[in-house]
């Protein structure tokens, strides 16, 4: 098979990195700007996550590739229905600011290879071999700086398409027409190259979110297991990461305890410290938390797939984060003209009318001083704890005392004075009639 990453002249910067390989990041010490970041992101707790490629033209979800077993040299017809004349990049970020989101998360490149920018290290990207010929990334980067949303890109570390990617890992197995064998470095070396284009050409990225180690785990059903069949360097990668941009965040989706030189823990459609998908560690380690989570089942669009979370499910798991000292990541996957689906922008505009009202009880809060219980959460901000009711009907409600006198206990928001009680053990609410439509009731405790 010819090697069609191989078709265009690599750029200088690409040249200049082979030239000079980077040391492994060990004893990774995060500069100010990065340790700055951590602050501002588990302040911002709440973020868009976009799944879009030219998977979206078969309307199957992101892995249609590996599901149907499509080889390449079909799969590659795809880019050329790819032609999302309706991408209006202003309005997406106008929606994700509209639900109260505060960043963006996109792919740059899925498992199948991709590239959602213009790529000089590789032909098969969205300007070369799309009639749109448009890079995306490019004015979704301009427009967040214009209204003031970060950007972070989703990179995938596997990838079904390059012949490089050898072993072939647990996925893109026997179908794709890819030789026997393969340079894995030679690969990974690609890859550092792409991510050294989306950190240079595209300004200042918020952070890089990984997927795909735990395709060459060794063990991927004990997720306390941290081998690979491969060497990934991550150590070289991210210690690349972090000399171009130090403020970059860096997270990886490999389903175990964060390695050196990782900047934020994340969860997949799990709060953090649960794996009822199977997907997730129990263990959480000292980094800032995400959990992702689709609106319906699926990460990429999905024409059949019509189950829909409710706006108070989506809220509520927003709340739970927060309460869990975490981030909420919530996908949406784009058709492919560029639009985002009308369910999913009808949600998150509901969304939105609720975290204009309550946002205060979510933005720039840790995690309370009541660990999530069954019947809600808390979130904590200076001396304001927010006691945040979302499944229950009695009366009163008894927390476990904090070790400090309770002064006052009042509705969020309104101002309604809340009957409380405090003893040496337990602090009892009086909480309002339930109202049968809410997605939470707030008590701001002080």
């Amino acid at each position: 098979m010819p090697n069609r990453f191989l078709d265009r002249p690599l750029a200088a910067a690409f040249l200049l990195f082979l030239s000079v390989r980077l040391a492994a990041q060990t004893g990774y010490q995060p500069a100010p700007e990065n340790l700055a970041a951590r602050q501002w992101f588990q302040d911002a707790k709440f973020g868009l996550f976009v799944h879009w490629g030219v998977y979206s033209v078969l309307g199957d979800g992101e892995w249609v590739m590996n599901n149907r077993k499509i080889p390449i040299a079909d799969y590659e017809r795809l880019p050329g229905f790819f032609n999302p004349v309706e991408f209006d990049a202003a309005e997406w970020v106008a929606l994700a600011k509209a639900a109260g989101m505060k960043y963006i998360t996109i792919t740059s490149k899925h498992h199948d290879g991709f590239a959602m920018y213009d790529s000089k290290v590789s032909g098969y990207d969205i300007v070369d071999r799309t009639p749109y010929k448009k890079d995306v990334l490019k004015m979704l980067a301009d427009e967040c700086r214009k209204q003031g949303v970060k950007l972070f890109f989703y990179h995938s570390h596997l990838d079904w398409h390059h012949p490089d990617y050898f072993p072939r890992g647990k996925t893109g197995q026997g179908y794709t027409g890819r030789p026997e064998s393969g340079d894995f470095n030679r690969y990974l070396d690609y890859m550092d190259a792409q991510l050294t284009e989306l950190l240079t050409n595209y300004g200042p990225v918020g952070g890089i979110w990984f997927d795909g180690w735990w395709d060459q785990a060794a063990d991927e059903l004990n997720k306390s297991h941290r081998n690979t069949k491969v060497d990934w360097r991550l150590g070289q990668t991210y210690a690349l990461i972090h000399k171009l941009q130090p403020a970059c965040l860096i997270g990886n989706n490999h389903h175990v305890l964060p390695f050196d030189g990782e900047d934020f823990q994340m969860f997949e459609r799990d709060l953090p410290g649960q794996n009822t998908f199977g997907y997730n560690t129990t263990e959480i380690g000292s980094l800032p938390l995400e959990m992702c989570e689709t609106m319906n089942g699926a990460w990429g669009f999905n024409i059949n797939d019509r189950s829909y979370k409710s706006t108070k499910r989506l809220v509520q798991l927003l709340v739970t984060n927060a309460g869990s000292n975490s981030n909420f990541l919530l996908n949406v996957g784009p058709m492919p003209n560029g639009q985002i689906q009308p369910e999913f922008a009808k949600t998150l505009r509901e969304i939105g009318e609720w975290t204009k009202v309550y946002g205060e009880t979510v933005y720039g809060t840790r995690g309370g001083p009541v660990p999530p219980r069954d019947w809600g959460v808390t979130t904590q901000k200076g001396n304001k704890v927010y006691v945040h009711v979302l499944n229950w009907k009695d009366k009163t409600l008894a927390l476990p005392a904090w070790g400090k006198k309770i002064k006052s206990a009042r509705l969020f928001p309104g101002g309604a004075k809340v009957a409380f009680a405090q003893t040496a053990d337990a602090i009892m609410l009086t909480l309002p009639k339930p109202d049968a439509n809410a997605f939470d009731t707030v008590v701001e405790v002080e």
